[in-house]
């Protein structure tokens, strides 16, 4: 059953509506990683109420986690059809420019994503100016979003 893609790229609005509702499966990996940290943390200092302190080399370590499940979550949803849970609502997906995005590519989309949400969004609100309405993150991993064609 193949789809058709419109021809029009989407409104940076959908992205961003795709962006909010991804943030909830990614908030329970998040919370499963962090109580799994806190029942090692637990474990380890020999104590039966430890927890990860918010300002510690702990807490750090379990941030980068946090982000690399997210980035997790991210590629491989986009590796397998190019969605995340967040985009099929809105019908939207993940192409490649020049042919299906490589593990590279949409590595490369994710960091840059991530860059561009600790700058504000600001490569996100580029695509408001944009010919093409591509984002910082598109641009670099040569990847860009579809809307895809209603079915039947």
């Amino acid at each position: 059953m193949a789809s058709t893609t419109s021809s029009t790229r989407p409104y940076i609005g959908w992205r961003l509506f795709a962006l909010a509702y991804d943030f909830w499966p990614v908030a329970a990996l998040w919370m499963v990683a962090s109580l799994l940290f806190n029942i090692v943390y637990s474990i380890a200092m020999h104590a039966e109420r430890a927890y990860v302190r918010p300002v510690s080399w702990t807490a750090l370590l379990l941030w980068i986690v946090c982000w690399l499940i997210a980035g997790v979550y991210a590629v491989a949803s986009w590796s397998r059809g190019g969605q995340t849970l967040g985009m099929r609502p809105w019908r939207l997906r993940v192409v490649g420019i020049d042919g299906a995005p490589d593990r590279r590519a949409l590595i490369r989309r994710y960091a840059v994503g991530t860059l561009s949400l600790l700058l504000g969004g600001i490569g996100f609100w580029w695509a408001w100016f944009d010919r093409d309405r591509m984002t910082w993150h598109d641009r670099v991993s040569r990847t860009r979003v579809e809307r895809m064609a209603k079915h039947g």
